[in-house]
């Protein structure tokens, strides 16, 4: 697998979590403490994210990281 598959993996599951809760990037990334340009990056697959910040996400989305990664998004 390559790197920007499973970064647009992540990318791909926090889209879809976030858009549950119906919230904006913008809204999330101020919710979370986040700069919006970084964490728009981490959602559509063009930057790795730092595991702390994953699960900064992870958390302001109301998962754990096991839930975040128990998806078809991460089935091979």
């Amino acid at each position: 697998m390559h790197d920007y598959d499973i970064r647009s993996k992540i990318g791909l599951r926090i889209k879809e979590l976030r858009a549950e809760r119906g919230v904006s990037q913008e809204e999330f990334a101020n919710l979370i403490g986040m700069s919006r340009s970084y964490f728009g990056e981490v959602e559509t697959g063009k930057r790795n994210v730092a595991a702390v910040n994953l699960e900064k996400i992870a958390k302001g989305l109301g998962v754990s990281l096991a839930e975040f990664f128990d998806s078809e998004f991460f089935g091979e």
